[in-house]
Formats: C-alpha cells, structure tokens, sequence
C-alpha cells in the first residue's frame, strides 16, 4: 500500500470526527451529527497553531485511511529532554489488519528523532487490548500507571 503523511486540514474534520467514534469507546465520546459540533473546529484551530501540535491524515491517493496526533513536550526532567505524545491513533476499519499501523509508527519515529525527541510515549484505553498487544510488539513498555481526573 503507498501511503503518505499530511497535516489536517479544516475540511478533513468531519471525516476524522467518524474516524474517532468508530469503536466501541469512541461511539460513546464523540458528537458525529452534523452540522459539525463547534467544539472540534475550535480544537483544530488550537492544535493547528500551536508548533509543538502536529494532526496528522494517513493517505493512499485521495482516501483518508488514518490520523494521529503528536504533540511534543519538552522537560525539565531527562536533562531537558523532549517527548513525543501520540495521541488519537486510528487506522480506517477498512484498512485493519494489513500493517498499515506499523508503518503509521515507523513514520512517528522518524518524525521524533528529526524533533530529537528522548523518547516517544502514549496512553491507551485498557479497554483497547488488541492495541495494547500491538503497543507492546512495537517495543512500547507498560512502565507507569496512568491516572486521570474528567472535569
């Protein structure tokens, strides 16, 4: 499959939107109706000018097939060091299974050593165990406990 990588733009928002509520956690969390909730076009904007925010669209040819998003942090900590957080993974439900998120991760290290990143970090749902598994195989370790607080 020829893949490539672009920045997102306002009008792949609604695509994206469906992208993040097709499984079973996004259905619960996302608003696909249309028109399209003002809440995601505001958060675009937000992430699309800030420098260390990077929302990325996976294509081949003209077809939307996966996003992420990466966000680069630097640190007090590691001597300075930054990180990469990537957030938001999907790959269409088409396109599952076919090794597409192998390369999507190949791309993302690549895209942090170029920032000279320290290390690349990302939570995923407990609930997500076949990502889990596939985190894992990429060589991601399960070192903390992650803890969160919904306001």
């Amino acid at each position: 499959m020829n893949i490539s990588y672009r920045e997102a733009r306002q009008e792949d928002l609604p695509q994206l939107i469906e992208m993040l509520a097709n499984d079973q956690l996004g259905a619960t969390r996302e608003d696909t109706s249309t028109p399209l909730n003002s809440a995601y076009q505001i958060a675009f904007k937000s992430i699309n000018a800030d420098p260390n925010n990077e929302l990325i669209i996976v294509e081949s040819g003209d077809q939307l097939i996966g996003m992420l998003q990466l966000t680069y942090i630097p640190y007090l900590s590691h001597t300075g060091a930054w990180r990469c957080l990537v957030e938001a993974v999907r790959v269409h439900k088409d396109c599952r299974g076919q090794g597409l998120g192998t390369e999507i991760f190949k791309w993302v290290i690549k895209q942090a050593k170029a920032r000279k990143c320290y290390m690349i970090q990302l939570t995923s749902n407990k609930q997500r165990t076949e990502a889990l598994r596939f985190y894992k195989k990429l060589g991601f370790t399960p070192s903390h406990e992650g803890f969160k607080l919904i306001l």
